[in-house]
Parts: C-alpha cells; sequence; structure tokens
C-alpha cells in the first residue's frame, strides 16, 4: 500500500480509502440496494483492509441516518485499533431528520451534526469533517466560521468538502485565507474513467490550491465492474440497476470498458482493477474510496494497488476515454500554446 499527502497537510493517507456506504442498509431504505454488511461483516471488511495497510476510513452521517458511523466505530473498538493508526473521515450536509434545519452547511446543523457523529463513532475527534454537498441558502462564511471553531474546539482536525462547484471553492478559500479560518484541504468529488469531467475546471483549481482529492465511485456504480456487456445482465446478484447514478455516456462507457478489458487480459486481473489503477494513475488523486458488499470484492479491489500500469497502458486507456472538446478549453488550449513556461535563455 502506498500513502499520499492529504492536500497541504502533514498528514498520509492510504491511497486506497474504504468506504462505509454498504455498511448497515436498513430494510425499505434506499441504502439497502447499496449494502446491508451487518456488524460482523464491517469487523471483517475493515480488519482486512488495515491488514492490507489502509488506513483511510471514510463515512457520513447521512449513511443509513447514522447506522454506518456507530458500525464504523463499533468495529474500531472490537478491534482493538489505536486510534492514531487510522484516520476517520465523515461528512455532514444531508437530512438527519424531519425538521427544517435537520439539513444543509449552517452553524446550527454542523455543530449539531459533529456532536451526534462523535457520539456514534465513539471518538473524542474527527480527522476530515466534510460538507457533504453544496447549500446554496447558507453563507459561505458562516459555513467555513463553524468549521474553524470546530477546528480550534479539536473536535475536528481537518476540514474538506464534496460535491462543490470549482468556483464555489475557490471563493471558500479566498474567505479562509482574509479571515485566517481553517481551510478547505480537500475534496470529495466523482471522477472515473468513463466520468472525466473533472478535468476540466476542478482539477486544474486543486492543483493550483493544492487540494487533495478523494474519489468516489471510481467503477461509476458498478458499471466500470467488467460484469456487464453491451447487451448482458452480468452475474446474478450483481448490482446493474439501472446505471442512473452517477450519470455516464453509456457509449462512451462500453468503448472505456472494452478498451479496459484488453488491459485486465494481459494482465490475468479483472476489468475493475483496471479501473482503479488507472484512477489511481493520475497524480491529482489523492486517494480512491472503495465499498464492497463481500470481502471477495473487498480483497479485488484492495489489489488495485499492486497494479502500475504502463505509459502506452495510460495513452490507450486516456485515448479510449477522452473528454469531448469544450469551450472554453479548446480555446484556451489553442491560445496558450505558445505560453508553455519554457527555460530562459539569455543572449549572448
Amino acid at each position: 500500500m502506498k500513502y499520499r499527502r492529504l492536500g497541504r497537510t502533514g498528514l498520509y493517507v492510504s491511497e486506497i480509502c474504504l468506504g462505509a456506504m454498504t455498511f448497515a442498509g436498513q430494510e425499505g431504505s434506499m441504502w439497502r440496494a447499496i449494502g446491508s454488511v451487518d456488524q460482523a461483516g464491517v469487523d471483517a471488511m475493515i480488519g482486512r483492509a488495515l491488514e492490507a495497510g489502509v488506513n483511510f476510513i471514510d463515512t457520513a452521517d447521512v449513511y443509513s441516518s447514522g447506522e454506518s458511523e456507530r458500525m464504523v466505530g463499533q468495529a474500531l473498538k472490537n478491534l482493538g485499533v489505536k486510534r492514531s493508526d487510522v484516520v476517520i473521515a465523515t461528512k455532514v450536509y444531508g437530512e438527519m431528520g424531519k425538521g427544517p434545519n435537520d439539513r444543509g452547511a449552517s452553524r446550527g446543523h454542523i455543530m449539531d451534526g459533529v456532536k451526534a457523529s462523535l457520539d456514534r463513532l465513539g471518538l473524542d475527534h474527527i480527522d476530515l469533517y466534510q460538507i457533504h454537498g453544496n447549500d446554496s441558502i447558507t453563507p459561505v462564511e458562516e459555513t467555513l466560521r463553524a468549521l474553524d471553531d470546530l477546528v480550534r474546539e479539536g473536535l475536528v482536525r481537518y476540514v474538506g468538502c464534496s460535491n462543490w462547484a470549482a468556483w464555489k471553492m475557490m471563493k471558500a478559500h479566498g474567505i479562509a485565507d482574509h479571515r485566517g479560518y481553517a481551510r478547505f484541504e480537500t475534496v470529495q468529488a466523482y471522477y472515473s474513467i468513463a466520468g472525466r469531467d473533472l478535468e476540466r475546471d476542478i482539477v486544474p483549481m486543486m492543483q493550483d490550491q493544492q487540494m487533495g482529492l478523494m474519489v468516489w465511485s471510481p467503477l461509476a456504480g458498478g458499471l466500470l465492474s467488467g460484469k456487464f456487456g453491451r447487451d448482458e445482465d452480468g452475474p446474478e446478484g450483481a448490482r446493474r440497476a439501472s446505471f442512473d447514478f452517477p450519470p455516464v455516456n453509456r457509449d462512451r462507457a462500453w468503448d472505456c470498458i472494452d478498451a479496459m478489458r484488453k488491459v485486465a487480459d494481459a494482465r490475468a486481473v479483472s476489468v475493475a482493477r483496471i479501473a482503479l489503477a488507472y484512477v489511481l494513475s493520475k497524480p491529482f488523486v489523492t486517494s480512491v474510496i472503495i465499498g464492497a458488499k463481500t470481502n471477495e470484492q473487498l480483497d479485488d479491489n484492495l489489489a488495485a494497488a499492486e497494479i502500475a500500469l504502463t505509459v502506452d497502458e495510460i495513452a490507450a486507456l486516456d485515448e479510449a476515454s477522452k473528454l469531448p472538446p469544450e469551450y472554453p478549453g479548446w480555446m484556451l488550449e489553442r491560445q496558450g500554446a505558445h505560453r508553455v513556461p519554457q527555460p530562459f535563455k539569455p543572449k549572448g
């Protein structure tokens, strides 16, 4: 397992992050379809991940209405995990009650949320606390001030956001820098070989601001697992659903799978491993979040960290998955062709 620096911080996290969205999954809820791993299964998965070198676990208060956090905390206790050996990330924003203030990124919801998350996790601090979505109502200043207070109180070590637009993250950085608040060190976002939209605006912003990237759904909701073909349903019990989330251009996705299958067959590994290895090959990626329903899935995903794609393999996959031209990107590229930094050569 390799470890990468988390944004500008001095913290190092494993390039594979264990996602906890498949934990619990109450009957009758949307989470049931995503996963319903019980406590014994959670203990086993976290134990396996730790043995493989994973030190990074991501959950959220909204996952199964808090049960995911509770099960993560119980597993750490059951396994006797030393607190400093794991980096625990969770999120706040989603609906946690029926009241009008039981959601969002307001100071009130954040302050209530962090206390509830700490209680469920059984911890005295959260390593990375993330705003789970874009709140178009709450001023960014209010959100940042609340997060900064949590950092100053020692309840939270670092803060991040998820599913924000590039412009809003830059606005947040400007406010944080001007007022001396804790800044967003990470962004958690969707990225996959079949969904490279992030590269248009968010990646350049992240690189400029030295933010870490945590990738969710690197297999595009299971579509890129290699279990399915253009006209195939896949094995019984496999999660095909309708593949409406995350939204993916199907034709491009199948082309990507065809290209990955060639690489996978040559290496005698699963297509899923190649899909994960491709995302990990990108220098702007800090950690890839994997979620599993079984230990077999977990082991296969963990093995992606052992694959180092060649330059030719990456080039072939890049070509199969390249984004269509979009303004202003194509104009910036054309006009900037002669403004690429070159070494200065004095005359004479």
